[in-house]
């Protein structure tokens, strides 16, 4: 396992980052810490998770799970989703984002977080309230590094213009959903990422299952089950994508999930894909990414099988040669 930076924090982290969105739902605790004692095994010190995640399930297994090793772990945690019927229990106001973290510092049986990611864009709040909120917790000790995910570009930088200007803790890290066919982030996210010197941990880089080939042929699973995935993945040519990279992975005698990973790892403004898994056999696949050799010239042919996105510009010419 290699390490990079987070972000320009100093600290580094191992090159895969583990999701625990399956502890306690899909993965019971038995399955969650055998899950657990094969990241740290393969050299995983990165976790990330969510106070939403099983309604906090996943927030106490985790925490569980650390008791004795916490200081050689970075843990990452998110706030934003209704967390109970009160109207203020959601959103990033200042409010519910302190309230967030301190009930998810007590299911982890911790005194901090590395890292606090604002779950989402909060229409209602004004970012500079919500990054103030981020500048609290960083100063009361709470929150190391203040983060973002499912943020746009635009919405980043004009985070990160509010802190510069008021010498408040820089955002360290931005969590994107980035695989194979879910590409949009390569217009302005990374890039944008890659010029502030902000690290990236994008999720979902197996695309839900999609791109290991289980789904081919017309097979069932949550792609087809769970509204939000068959809006998200539903697409055909998505399928079209997912059935050419298996073939091209048999072809070279690749493991189709370890390759989606592999392939996410290698874009340059990428610490570390969240990988994920319900049971062991999922994870090993997963895990087995890191010993996959993805230079330029393999990833470049890898991308070509996918509808490459078009510039922030939309000036299509500037990524298609000419026609003879």
């Amino acid at each position: 396992m290699k390490f990079k930076p987070l972000g320009r924090s100093g600290v580094q982290v191992s090159e895969l980052c583990f999701g625990t969105m399956s502890f306690g739902g899909d993965a019971d605790e038995a399955a969650s810490a055998v899950m657990y004692a094969a990241c740290r095994e393969a050299g995983i010190n990165f976790f990330d998770c969510a106070d939403q995640y099983n309604k906090g399930r996943s927030e106490e297994i985790l925490g569980g799970l650390m008791q004795g090793h916490r200081d050689d772990l970075i843990i990452t945690t998110k706030c934003y989703n209704p967390v109970s019927d009160d109207v203020n229990a959601r959103g990033t106001s200042r409010r519910h984002v302190v309230r967030a973290v301190e009930s998810s510092l007590r299911r982890l049986k911790t005194d901090r977080v590395e890292v606090l990611f604002l779950h989402q864009f909060d229409k209602r709040t004004p970012i500079d309230e919500s990054m103030r909120a981020l500048e609290d917790l960083v100063r009361s000790g709470k929150v190391l590094y203040p983060a973002v995910s499912n943020y746009a570009a635009w919405q980043v930088q004009r985070a990160v213009g509010i802190q510069e200007h008021n010498n408040w803790a820089r955002l360290q890290l931005i969590q994107p959903m980035y695989n194979l066919v879910k590409r949009q982030a390569e217009v302005e996210l990374l890039p944008m990422a890659e010029a502030n010197g902000i690290g990236v941990i994008p999720y979902s880089p197996g695309a839900a299952g999609l791109l290991s080939g289980k789904y081919a042929g017309g097979a069932s699973g949550r792609l087809k089950s769970n509204k939000m995935y068959e809006a998200r993945y539903g697409e055909e040519w998505v399928f079209e994508v997912a059935e050419k990279f298996v073939a091209f992975c048999k072809g070279k005698g690749l493991n189709p999930v370890a390759t989606a990973v592999a392939w996410v790892g290698a874009h340059p403004a990428v610490t570390a894909p969240i990988i994920g898994a319900r049971n062991l056999e999922q994870l090993r696949d997963s895990l087995a990414s890191v010993h996959i050799d993805m230079p330029p010239a393999l990833r470049a042919e890898i991308a070509a099988l996918s509808r490459t996105p078009p510039p922030a510009t939309d000036r299509l010419e500037e990524i298609q040669p000419p026609r003879a």
